[in-house]
């Protein structure tokens, strides 16, 4: 079944489910995004060590990826950005983009900034200027970055955060996104709502009922994964990701592990990204089917086989493991490229079997 949404060329597919567990396709000017996926994540507009066409290039095959509206709007700046006609132009990069709003930054670096109801006054972690960011900056810098999929600025409280300042980040959140949702975007440009509310359930829904009632293209759930613990994350996500609106897709910023990504397309979720894959596979620390791979390991040494013998990245079919550790402990740029390659291609194989299991086994339509 087809769901046309609020913005005109996007629409969601719900194509077979098995429990919660979705399999779709979200439809968008600039290519389909079979769901559920896993989108590498891009911060300055790359996605690390990788050019466009590895991405593009089969068997990683990214069909979307995320930018960031604080580090692109900070470096290299809106009018380098404009002056190209936009990241996709920027970056290189043809297929959809997800950005940021910035909101996570704001929690994420809150030691140099400043939150009031009308935005954040924040220093740059580049050089120390101030700045001031809000719901309509974040939105114009968006229009400005081009991306697909444009997400809601919205306030993420730390997962130890007392319920006094959750129900301040909800009440702020809420009035945050209905000014984005006024904010005119360009064409082309979809906008999803961001869901807060910590792990307090009841709170959790009384956002949800808020934020799902603006008309939004989509729906995320932030605020998980921000110290809170591993159980109460799957608890959240088990009791309200199936509730949120079934015709619209569903994100789950910023998580996780591989069984993280499992845990969370059984509890109903479409989107995910994390920067795990890239961050670990920089540090040493390589996804296989057996098991992580600490890479560094001087098991490693004399060890001539692939990272993972299942793995059809070029990394595993052309290099092995002593290889990489050689690369990695003579801090080699080729150990990263071959690294994060393989990082990336194991995500996203095992969201897509994930996603072929729910179509072999699923209810279709």
């Amino acid at each position: 079944m087809i769901h046309q949404l609020p913005t005109p060329g996007f629409s969601f597919e719900l194509l077979a489910t098995l429990g919660k567990a979705r399999a779709g396709i979200l439809h968008t000017p600039r290519g389909d995004i079979p769901t559920p996926v896993f989108m590498p994540v891009g911060t300055a507009g790359t996605v690390k060590a990788m050019t466009a066409d590895e991405l593009r290039a089969p068997p990683l095959d990214a069909r979307i990826i995320l930018g960031n509206t604080y580090h692109l709007y900070l470096r290299p700046g809106l009018e380098v950005i404009e002056a190209a006609g936009g990241l996709h132009k920027f970056a290189a990069w043809d297929r959809p983009i997800l950005t940021d709003s910035g909101g996570f930054q704001v929690f994420s670096l809150a030691a140099i900034n400043e939150i009031d109801d009308e935005g954040v006054t924040f220093r740059s972690h580049i050089d120390g200027s101030k700045h001031r960011l809000t719901p309509e900056v974040s939105m114009q810098i968006q229009r400005v970055l081009g991306s697909d999929v444009v997400m809601c600025f919205d306030q993420c409280p730390p997962g130890d955060a007392g319920a006094d300042v959750h129900e301040v980040a909800l009440a702020r959140t809420t009035r945050w996104a209905a000014r984005c949702r006024a904010y005119e975007l360009g064409a082309g440009q979809a906008l999803f709502g961001i869901v807060q509310g910590g792990v307090d359930l009841e709170r959790r829904r009384r956002h949800m009922a808020e934020i799902t009632a603006m008309g939004f293209d989509g729906h995320a759930l932030g605020g998980l994964a921000v110290g809170e613990s591993i159980d109460e994350t799957y608890r959240v996500l088990d009791e309200v990701a199936h509730e949120l609106p079934s015709e619209k897709p569903r994100y789950l910023m910023g998580v996780g592990t591989p069984a993280d990504l499992e845990r969370g397309i059984a509890a109903g979720i479409d989107m995910f990204d994390c920067v795990m894959p890239t961050r670990n596979a920089r540090n040493g620390y390589l996804f296989a089917a057996g098991g992580r791979v600490n890479i560094p390991n001087a098991a490693n040494r004399l060890d001539l086989g692939p990272i993972d013998p299942e793995c059809p990245c070029s990394t595993c079919r052309t290099h092995s493991r002593s290889y990489l550790r050689h690369l990695y402990l003579a801090k080699e740029i080729l150990y990263s490229r071959l690294a994060t390659l393989h990082n990336l291609t194991f995500y996203a194989r095992h969201v897509r079997r994930i996603r072929e299991r729910i179509l072999a086994e699923g209810t279709k339509g």
